[in-house]
Parts: C-alpha cells; sequence; structure tokens
C-alpha cells in the first residue's frame, strides 16, 4: 500500500520541485537580493535610481562580454583572449576615428577584428585538436601585440559622431539610461533568442551535454564550436566599442585580466564549467553581482579595492561547488 501511495505521489512531487538546472541561478538570485538588502540598510541613497543606473552604465562592457563567454562556456569551452579582443577593438576605434575615419566604417571594422580572431581560434580549437586554454592564450597574446603595434600610447577620441553616440543618455523617473546600455542590453536579447529559439542553440547546449552523443544525433558539431568562438570574438569586439564609449580613448593595456571578470560572472551566474547547462540572464545576474560588490565597497570607503577581487574569488569557489555537488548529483 505504502508503496503505491509513494508512486501515486512521485509526478506531483517531481512537479513541485524546481529543476537542478535552475538551481545556480536560484542561487545567484538570493546573493543578489541578500547583497540588495543589506547595502539598503547599510547605506543611504544605495538603492537609488541613480545608483542601480550606474551598475548597467559601469558594466556595459562586462555584460557584453559574459554575453560571448557563455556561449563558450556552454560547449565546454574557455576563451582567455577577450580582455586582450577588447583591448584591441577600443584601440582600433581609436586609432581610426583619429586617423579621420567614418564611425559607420570604423565599428564595423573594430568588431570584424573580433570576429576574425575568434574564428581564427575556433579553427584552431576544432580542426587542429588544440585545447581552448592553449589556443585562446595564443589569441589573447596575438591581440595584446597587435594593441602595441596600433597605438603604443594612449589614444584620446575626439570624433563629434562618437562623443555625440557616447554623450546620449535617456532619463526617466532618476533612472539613467546610456546608448551603451542600449546596446548591450540589445546584445542580451540576441543572445536569449539565438539560444532557445533557433537550432543553432539547442546544439550549442547539447554539444556542451555531450559531444559524442551530439554527433551521434547527427547535429553539425564542428560548425558550433567553431562559432561559438566566432560569438565571443564578435561580443569582445563590440565590448571594446562600448569601452571606448564608456573612456573616450584608445589603451593597449585596457581590459588586462578582464576575461576573468567575464568567466566569473557567468560562472556565479549558473553556467556549469562541464558546458552543458546555464542561462544567458543568469551571466547578466552574475555581472551585476560582481558590480554590486564593487558598489558596496565604495559606499564603505574604509576598505582596499583588492577587497573586491577577495569577495569574488570566495563566491566563486561557493558556486563552483556548488556546480560539483549538482554534477555529481546527476551522475
Amino acid at each position: 500500500m505504502s508503496a503505491v501511495v509513494r508512486a501515486e505521489r512521485t509526478p506531483a512531487a517531481r512537479r513541485l520541485s524546481p529543476d537542478r538546472r535552475y538551481l545556480p541561478v536560484i542561487g545567484t538570485l538570493v546573493v543578489f537580493g541578500l547583497m540588495l538588502a543589506i547595502g539598503g540598510v547599510r547605506y543611504d541613497n544605495f538603492l537609488s535610481p541613480g545608483v542601480m543606473s550606474n551598475l548597467f552604465i559601469n558594466n556595459a562592457h562586462l555584460i557584453v562580454l559574459a554575453v560571448g563567454m557563455t556561449f563558450v562556456i556552454l560547449t565546454g569551452g574557455i576563451d582567455l583572449s577577450v580582455g586582450a579582443v577588447l583591448a584591441l577593438s577600443s584601440v582600433i576605434t581609436a586609432t581610426l576615428l583619429q586617423a579621420g575615419w567614418s564611425l559607420g566604417t570604423v565599428v564595423p571594422i573594430a568588431i570584424l577584428a573580433g570576429s576574425v580572431l575568434g574564428a581564427g581560434m575556433g579553427i584552431m580549437i576544432q580542426y587542429f585538436d588544440v585545447q581552448p586554454f592553449v589556443a585562446t592564450l595564443a589569441g589573447m597574446f596575438l591581440a595584446r601585440g597587435l594593441c602595441f603595434l596600433f597605438a603604443p600610447e594612449s589614444v584620446p577620441i575626439r570624433d563629434e559622431s562618437f562623443v555625440s553616440l557616447s554623450s546620449w543618455s535617456l532619463s526617466l523617473g532618476g533612472w539613467r539610461v546610456t546608448g551603451a546600455v542600449v546596446i548591450a542590453l540589445a546584445a542580451v536579447a540576441a543572445a536569449w533568442w539565438i539560444l532557445h529559439r533557433t537550432r543553432f542553440g539547442r546544439t550549442v547546449y547539447a554539444v556542451g551535454g555531450g559531444e559524442q552523443s551530439a554527433l551521434l544525433m547527427g547535429l553539425r558539431v564542428e560548425r558550433t564550436k567553431v562559432l561559438v568562438y566566432v560569438i565571443s570574438g564578435t561580443c569582445a569586439g563590440l565590448a571594446g566599442v562600448l569601452f571606448a564609449m564608456f573612456s573616450r580613448s584608445g589603451y593597449a593595456l585596457t581590459g588586462v585580466a578582464m576575461e576573468l571578470d567575464a568567466i566569473a560572472a557567468v560562472v556565479i551566474g549558473g553556467t556549469l564549467l562541464i558546458g552543458g547547462t546555464g542561462f544567458v540572464l543568469g551571466s547578466i545576474i552574475g555581472v551585476m553581482v560582481l558590480g554590486l560588490i564593487q558598489t558596496i565597497i565604495t559606499f564603505e570607503g574604509t576598505l582596499s579595492s583588492w577587497w573586491t577581487k577577495i569577495v569574488i574569488g570566495a563566491l566563486l569557489l561557493v558556486f563552483v561547488v556548488l556546480q560539483r555537488i549538482l554534477t555529481l548529483r546527476r551522475t
């Protein structure tokens, strides 16, 4: 009798229990909510629209980097080059604008540079069987070296059209939205649509869940693995343009270790490092968590900026352990 009761309860229990895929994202939301609550209680004006708007304004470039990194990590890969590619894109933007090129020509070239580098690394990984760590490390050194070839010193941007674009903002009841934020959110929306509404997106998840299984299902694994690095490089190129809008300059040493911030945001946002599970919206929440840590430390005023790295490291360790537990239970 008890066995029958248990069998009857099982479907209902399954409906009520949350999907394990969402547990890391739920954990990130809980952490984000707790940080907002603590900051709101401890500091005046912490939850003001201006402070919350600055979370997006100051991290628009990192949001786009995290979008591209999500695609790569979903397939079980890694991309260490995005910080250097961001710097290269910003340097190309500044250098060409200083030389008198039009904004409509410069921006596509800067983004295309990231796409080409991403394609090269994807081809190395897929067709020459180079480990993603090694291939993207080589791409990082290549991009950083090209930065110094273009401009060994910081290059200011004084082009009127670019300055006008970077200065554009919209204020709504204390909230402020800039052009860079609009572009970043558009990239998020496009990534969400690609991952959840297209065959390519489903293939990305399938490759991360098991490459051999994806091959047996007849999915285009080779093309998918190359394209995710193209997407990551494209996002890094776009992020470089957004960072140039933020700083109105191009500098070869921009974005040093920014790839680590992007990886941390994606992992904290719930994407498994082994691939197959994760959500681009979770990665954006991860970026917000990183930005909120910096904001809290700024409001505190007595803490060193290195506490940002300490707290991020502790959070990252917690989420990696959580991922490991979930992976073992799934296995």
